[in-house]
C-alpha cells in the first residue's frame, strides 16, 4: 500500500502525467509532433513519447533518452532507449510521427545527438513494444515546423503501395555528418517487402527518384485525396515570397509519381510578400475546396482566411515547374489561382481546421494569442458571427495543426506549447429557447422539440429537430406585404428553418388581429416554409394593423408580432432611417421611395447607400485613446477628429457579418468626444465609424482587443498598516488596468501611476489589522483576481538618530527596529529640523543586531547641530530627538525620580500613621462616651427602682429563690437541655460516691494538670471550626467538672486571662471581658455566677452530682 501511494504521488506530482479538470493534458516538455487515429492520440515532446486515449487520459509514455552503441560495422551506430533512472548520453528527437493503421504500427523518425537520422517502428496499440529500429534519415534531422510528412498510396496494377512522403524545409546549405540520399521531396518505403527494404528511397531499376528545389522553401501542409497528392509551400527569396501548390499523381511507381509534378501559384494580394501560415482541406466532392490562413504582408499580425478551388490541372506537361524539379529546373510559367472568397480577417491566426456540417463549412481557427475561434460559413461564403470556443488566460500560441476527435466528432484537439486541450465544437446547451438557438447560426445546434432544448442532432431522439437553413439569414421569420392587381393585400411569411420530412408535413400557421381573424376565406393552406394570408380588408388602418402570427412545427411553436402599414404611406425625404422603416414593414425600397413588395427578395443592404436629403458634415477620426484595450472594453475612451458635432454614436463593427455595437457619446465638443468601448468576445482588430442622425456611418479607425491583464509578481510584497506605500505590480497587459482594489477595502479603488504593459505602481490603502490582503484589478466594469497578495505589518518604529560632522557636511544615522517590511532608502525622506528644514540625502541601509540603520547626509548646513529630524514615509511623518541630548535628559529625570522617591515614601508613611492615630483617638472617645451613657442609664434605672430597706425586708419571705440545680443549669447550659440533663442530676438526692472506671479516672487526672488544660483550651480556640457555642459548652463542662475544686479553677482562669490580655493588648483593651468570645470569658461568667449565688443564698446546696464526665 505504501508503495502504491508513493507511485500515485509521483504520477500526480509531475504535470506531464496528470489529466486536467477542464479537459486538458499538460506535458513536461514542448510538443514537437502529434497524430490522431480512430481513438488514440500520439504526442512527441522533447524527451518523451505519449499515448493518450481520445478523451486525453494517459495510456502509455516512453522516455526518448538513451545511449548510442556502435555495431559490428564502423558506421553502424544505433540508438537504444533506456529506462528513466538509467544513465543516458543522447536523446532521440522525433520529427516524423505517422500512425500506420493498416500495419498496426507507429512510425517515428528524427535525429539523435550525433546529427544522424534514426527511425523506429512501434506497436500502434502499445508503444512500449519496439518492432524495428534503423539509423537512417527520414524527414528533417532538426525540429522544424516548416517540414511535412504523411503517408501516401500509390496505385499499381494489382494493389496500392504505401509510402512515406517527406517534404523537408530547405534554407541555405549545411554539411551532413551522416550520409543520406534525401532531397526536398522524397518517397520512403514503409515495409521490408517493398523493393530496397523499409525506409528505402530506391525504385528498383529506376534508381532513386527525388524532387529538388531552387532557392529556399518551407512546407506548410500536405495531404492526398484519391490519387492526387497536394503539397503547399512558401518559396522564399530576397525580393519576393510565393505561395506554391504542387500536384502529384500517385500512380504506377515512385518515379512516375514524382515526375507527374505540376504546380500553381496562389495569389492572395498585390503584395509579393504574402506567406501561407496554415492550411486545411474542406471535406467534400468536386470541386476540391481548400482553406488557407495567409499573412498578407509577410508578418504575423495581418492574417486572412481564404478559400481556393485547388482541383488539379493535368492539362500541362509534368515536371515543368520553375521551383521544383526531378532533374532540371524549367522556366515555364505556372497557373495562377485566385481565392474564391476571403472569409475572415483577424490578427495572429496560426492554424485552421475545416469540417463540413450539413450545408455549412465550419472553420476552427487557432490564434497566436491563445484563442480557438469557430467560424460558420454557408455555401455562398457568407460567414456568420465568429464565436470563441476557448481562450487562454495568457497569450500562448496555438500549434499550427488542429485535429478533430474522430470519436463522435464533437471535440477538437487544440495543442499549445506544452499542453493539449479537448474543446467541444459547440455549446448548444447554453441556448435556452428557440430564438437563441437559431440566432447562434451554429450548424451543429438545433432545437429539439421532444427535449425542449438546444442540442446536437444525434442527441435528439426523434426527427423533431429544427436547425438553421443552408444559407445565412438574419431573422428566423421574415415577411413582406404585396398588393395584387385586384387590390388585395397579401401578407407572406417565410420561416428560415431546416426540418425533417415529418415535421415539415406538420406545419400550421394562424393569423389573428386584436378583434378577430384577418384572413379571407379563400386563404391558401400553409406550405412549409411559407404561409400566406390574404387580408379580408383591402385597406389598412392609418396607424397600422397589429397582427399576431403563430406557427407550429411538430411539437415546437413559434410566434411573431407584426405591424402592417400601408407601404405608400411611408414617405418623406430619402434617408437611411426611412429606408429601414420601409424594409421593416415588409415593403420594398426602390428609387428612393417605399412601395409594395413584389416577388423579388427584400434585402436591407439597399439602405446603406441611401443619400439623406439633409446635409450633415462628414466626420473624420484622427485618433482614439486608448486604441488597444482588453476584451472587457474600456470606460471613458476619447475620440478626436473633425466635424464631430452631429455624431450620435460610435459604431464598432468587426469584419464579419455580425451585428455592430453602438456606444452613445457625451462631452462632444466638435473636436473630441467621450464614449465607452464595449466588450468583445474575440481578441483582434475591429473597425470604428461615427454614426450620423440619418443612419449613415462615416470615418475610419481601428480598435484592437487584446488579452486580459494578469499579475505575476508584487514588489514589495508587504505594506505598513497606515498605507500609502508605493507598490509595483508586474505581469502582462497591465496598461488596461483602471484601478487596483484590496479585499479588506473593496470600495477604495487605487488609481495606478507609472503604468505600462508589463508593470504599474500604486499606493497601498491603509488597513485596520495585520493580515494578508487579496488584490483585484479593475478593468472596465469587471474585476479580476490577482494571484499575488499583500501582507500588512505594523508601521516602522524609528528609535533614535545620531548626527556626526564630516567636514562641512553632517552625516546622520537613523536607527529603526528590524521588521518584515524590508524598507528601502528610496521610501524614506529625511530633513534636519532647524529654523528651516534641511534636506538629507539618503545614502545606504545596514542591518545588524535587530536594528536597521539608514544613513543620509546634509550638505553644508549653517548650523551643524541638529536636535530633531523629520522622517517621512508613505503619508506619515515622524519626528526624532537627538540621541545624546535625549540620553542626558532621561538621565537627569532618572536622578530626580530617585531623589524624590524616598521623600514621597516617608511623607506617605507619616501621613498614614497620623491618620491611624486620629482614627484610634476617635474610636476611644466614642467608646468612653458610650460607657458613660450606659452608666448614666443604669444609674437612672437604680434610682427609679430604689426602695426602702424596710420595704424589702417585709416581703423577703415571698421572694422565690431557685435551688442551686436550676440556677446552675440556666447559667451553664442556657440553650442545650440535653447536655444539661446528662451532666447535672437531681440536686435533692443525696450525694452518692460513684466509682469511676479507669478511662474516666485518667481523664480526671489530665484535667487536673494545669499545663494540659490550658494547652487544650488554646488548641481548641485556634481551630476555625470551633464556634462560640462550642467555647461556651466547653467552659460549662469544665466548670461542672471543677466545681468541687474552685481554687484550681481560679488558677486556670488566671493563666488563661493573662494570655487573653496579652493577646488583646494591641486591639481595644477596654472591650476585654465585655463579650463572651473566648472560653475563659465564659469560665469567668460561670465562676462569678457560683460566687454570687453563694453570696445571695447562704444555704447553698452542697450536693451537686456530676455524671457522664
Amino acid at each position: 500500500m505504501i508503495l502504491l501511494l508513493a507511485l500515485l504521488s509521483v504520477l500526480c506530482g509531475e504535470p506531464s502525467l496528470c489529466l486536467e479538470e477542464d479537459g486538458g493534458f499538460t506535458f513536461a516538455g514542448d510538443i514537437r509532433q502529434f497524430a490522431v487515429t480512430s481513438n488514440t492520440l500520439y504526442i512527441a515532446t522533447e524527451e518523451r513519447l505519449y499515448q493518450l486515449s481520445h478523451h486525453l487520459t494517459l495510456i502509455n509514455n516512453l522516455t526518448q533518452r538513451g545511449i548510442l552503441k556502435t555495431g559490428n560495422k564502423q558506421d553502424d551506430v544505433q540508438f537504444y532507449r533506456v529506462s528513466d533512472t538509467a544513465e543516458w548520453n543522447d536523446t532521440f528527437s522525433i520529427n516524423v510521427l505517422l500512425p500506420f493503421t493498416k500495419n498496426d504500427s507507429l512510425i517515428s523518425c528524427g535525429g539523435t545527438g550525433d546529427d544522424c537520422g534514426h527511425c523506429e517502428v512501434l506497436d500502434l496499440k502499445n508503444i512500449s513494444n519496439l518492432l524495428y529500429r534503423e539509423q537512417i534519415q527520414v524527414g528533417p534531422l532538426k525540429s522544424s515546423s516548416r517540414s511535412v510528412s504523411f503517408l501516401v498510396d500509390v496505385k499499381k496494377k494489382t494493389e496500392n503501395d504505401t509510402y512515406i512522403l517527406t517534404a523537408i524545409q530547405k534554407k541555405g546549405t549545411f554539411e551532413k555528418r551522416c550520409p543520406s540520399d534525401s532531397e526536398t521531396i522524397n518517397l520512403h518505403n514503409t515495409d521490408n517487402k517493398q523493393g530496397g527494404g523499409i525506409f528505402s528511397l530506391t525504385d528498383g531499376a529506376s534508381g532513386t527518384p527525388r524532387i529538388k528545389n531552387k532557392g529556399d522553401v518551407e512546407f506548410v501542409d500536405g495531404f492526398q485525396i484519391k490519387s492526387t497528392i497536394y503539397l503547399f509551400s512558401n518559396v522564399l527569396s530576397a525580393q519576393t515570397n510565393r505561395v506554391r501548390l504542387i500536384w502529384l499523381k500517385g500512380e504506377k511507381s515512385k518515379t512516375d509519381t514524382l515526375k507527374s509534378l505540376r504546380g500553381a501559384t496562389l495569389s492572395v494580394s498585390d503584395s509579393e510578400s504574402s506567406r501561407l501560415v496554415a492550411s486545411s482541406v474542406i471535406p467534400g466532392e468536386q470541386p476540391v475546396l481548400w482553406s488557407g490562413v495567409f499573412s498578407v504582408d509577410g508578418g504575423d499580425t495581418n492574417t486572412e482566411l481564404m478559400v481556393f478551388d485547388i482541383s488539379p490541372d493535368y492539362s500541362r506537361a509534368g515536371d515543368r515547374d520553375p521551383d521544383f524539379y526531378t532533374s532540371v529546373p524549367s522556366e515555364e510559367t505556372v497557373t495562377i489561382l485566385k481565392p474564391k472568397a476571403v472569409l475572415f480577417r483577424h490578427s495572429y491566426m496560426t492554424s485552421v481546421l475545416a469540417v463540413k456540417q450539413r450545408g455549412w463549412m465550419v472553420f476552427f481557427i487557432g490564434t497566436g494569442d491563445g484563442q480557438l475561434i469557430k467560424l460558420s460559413v454557408d455555401r455562398k461564403y457568407h460567414a456568420a458571427c465568429p464565436t470563441v470556443l476557448y481562450r487562454t488566460s495568457d497569450d500562448r500560441k496555438v500549434f499550427p495543426k488542429l485535429h478533430l476527435d474522430p470519436v463522435g466528432r464533437k471535440h477538437v484537439y487544440v495543442p499549445f506549447r506544452n499542453q493539449m486541450k479537448r474543446v467541444p465544437v459547440s455549446k448548444c446547451s447554453t441556448y435556452t429557447n428557440v430564438q437563441e438557438c437559431w440566432s447562434a447560426q451554429d450548424p451543429y445546434c438545433g432545437w429539439c422539440g421532444s427535449k425542449n432544448s438546444c442540442t446536437f442532432e444525434d442527441d435528439c431522439t426523434d426527427s423533431d429537430w429544427l436547425s438553421i437553413p443552408d444559407e445565412s439569414q438574419h431573422k428566423i421569420i421574415s415577411h413582406k406585404v404585396e398588393k395584387d392587381t385586384n387590390g388585395q393585400i397579401l401578407l407572406k411569411l417565410h420561416t428560415h428553418l431546416t426540418v425533417g420530412q415529418e415535421v415539415s408535413s406538420n406545419f400550421t400557421c394562424q393569423f389573428a388581429a386584436r378583434s378577430s381573424s384577418i384572413c379571407a376565406l379563400n386563404n391558401p393552406p400553409p406550405q412549409f416554409p411559407q404561409c400566406t394570408c390574404i387580408l379580408s380588408d383591402r385597406t389598412l388602418p392609418a396607424d397600422g394593423l397589429h397582427v399576431a402570427v403563430k406557427f407550429r412545427l411538430g411539437s415546437t411553436q413559434l410566434s411573431e408580432q407584426l405591424r402592417l402599414t400601408n407601404c405608400s404611406d411611408i414617405s418623406g425625404p430619402p434617408s437611411s432611417v426611412l429606408c429601414q422603416q420601409c424594409i421593416k414593414a415588409g415593403c420594398r425600397w426602390n428609387t428612393n421611395r417605399c412601395s409594395w413588395a413584389d416577388q423579388t427578395e427584400i434585402n436591407d443592404s439597399v439602405c446603406q447607400n441611401v443619400q439623406s436629403g439633409k446635409n450633415f458634415s462628414i466626420p473624420e477620426i484622427s485618433s482614439i485613446t486608448p486604441s488597444v484595450v482588453s476584451f472587457y472594453g474600456r470606460n471613458h475612451a476619447v475620440l478626436s477628429g473633425r466635424n464631430l458635432d452631429d455624431v450620435t454614436a460610435v459604431r464598432i463593427q468587426a469584419d464579419t457579418d455580425c451585428t455592430p455595437k453602438e456606444s452613445p457619446v457625451w462631452d462632444n465638443t466638435g473636436f473630441s468626444l467621450t464614449f465607452h468601448i464595449p466588450t468583445s468576445d474575440i481578441k483582434g482588430v475591429v473597425n470604428v465609424c461615427l454614426l450620423l442622425p440619418d443612419g449613415r456611418c462615416h470615418g475610419k479607425a481601428k480598435i484592437t482587443y487584446s488579452s486580459l491583464p494578469s499579475c505575476t509578481n508584487i514588489t514589495p510584497s508587504s505594506s505598513w498598516i497606515s498605507g500609502k506605500r508605493k507598490i509595483t505590480l508586474t505581469g502582462s497587459h497591465l496598461n488596461f488596468v483602471e484601478g487596483v482594489m484590496h479585499s479588506h477595502t473593496m470600495h477604495d479603488v487605487r488609481l495606478p501611476r507609472n503604468i505600462s504593459s508589463q508593470s504599474l505602481t500604486y499606493d497601498s490603502p491603509e488597513a485596520l489589522s495585520f493580515s494578508r490582503s487579496t488584490m483585484f484589478l479593475k478593468v472596465a466594469n469587471k474585476t479580476l483576481n490577482c494571484s499575488t497578495k499583500l501582507s500588512y505589518y505594523p508601521d516602522p518604529e524609528f528609535t533614535s538618530f545620531t548626527a556626526t560632522r564630516t567636514g562641512k557636511d553632517v552625516h546622520i544615522t537613523i536607527q529603526k527596529k528590524t521588521d518584515k517590511l524590508e524598507m528601502t532608502i528610496d521610501e524614506l525622506s529625511v530633513w534636519g529640523v532647524q529654523d528651516k528644514p534641511k534636506n538629507c540625502t539618503m545614502e545606504a541601509k545596514e542591518t545588524s543586531n535587530n536594528t536597521d540603520s539608514f544613513t543620509c547626509e546634509i550638505e553644508s548646513p549653517t548650523n551643524p547641530e541638529f536636535q530633531q529630524i523629520l522622517i517621512k514615509y508613505g503619508d506619515k511623518s515622524v519626528k526624532l530627538e537627538n540621541k545624546v541630548e535625549s540620553a542626558v535628559y532621561y538621565f537627569l529625570m532618572l536622578i530626580l525620580v530617585l531623589l524624590l522617591t524616598p521623600a514621597i515614601i516617608i511623607a506617605v508613611v507619616l501621613f498614614y500613621q497620623r491618620q491611624q492615630q486620629r482614627l484610634a483617638d476617635k474610636m476611644n472617645k466614642f467608646v468612653e462616651d458610650l460607657e458613660l451613657n450606659i452608666r448614666n442609664d443604669i444609674r437612672q434605672g437604680f434610682v427609679e427602682l430604689q426602695t426602702e430597706n424596710a420595704d424589702l425586708l417585709e416581703n423577703v419571705g415571698t421572694i422565690p429563690f431557685l435551688d442551686f440545680k436550676h440556677f446552675a443549669s440556666r447559667i451553664f447550659f442556657p440553650e442545650n437541655e440535653s447536655l444539661m440533663e446528662s451532666c447535672i442530676k437531681d440536686i435533692s438526692q443525696d450525694v452518692v460516691k460513684i466509682q469511676l472506671d479507669e478511662c474516666c479516672q485518667g481523664l480526671s487526672r489530665l484535667i487536673q494538670d494545669q499545663l494540659f488544660l490550658t494547652s487544650m483550651v488554646h488548641a481548641l480556640e485556634e481551630e476555625k471550626s470551633f464556634t462560640i457555642k462550642d467555647k461556651c459548652a466547653v467552659a460549662s463542662l469544665l466548670t461542672v467538672a471543677l466545681h468541687s475544686n474552685l481554687s484550681y479553677l481560679t488558677e486556670v482562669m488566671e493563666v488563661l486571662l493573662k494570655d487573653l490580655m496579652q493577646k488583646s493588648s494591641n486591639t481595644q483593651p477596654k472591650l476585654l471581658l465585655r463579650r463572651t468570645e473566648s472560653t475563659v470569658e465564659k469560665l469567668l461568667t460561670n465562676w462569678m455566677s457560683i460566687c454570687l449565688y453563694g453570696f445571695l443564698r447562704p444555704q447553698t446546696p452542697t450536693c451537686m452530682q456530676m455524671a457522664n464526665i
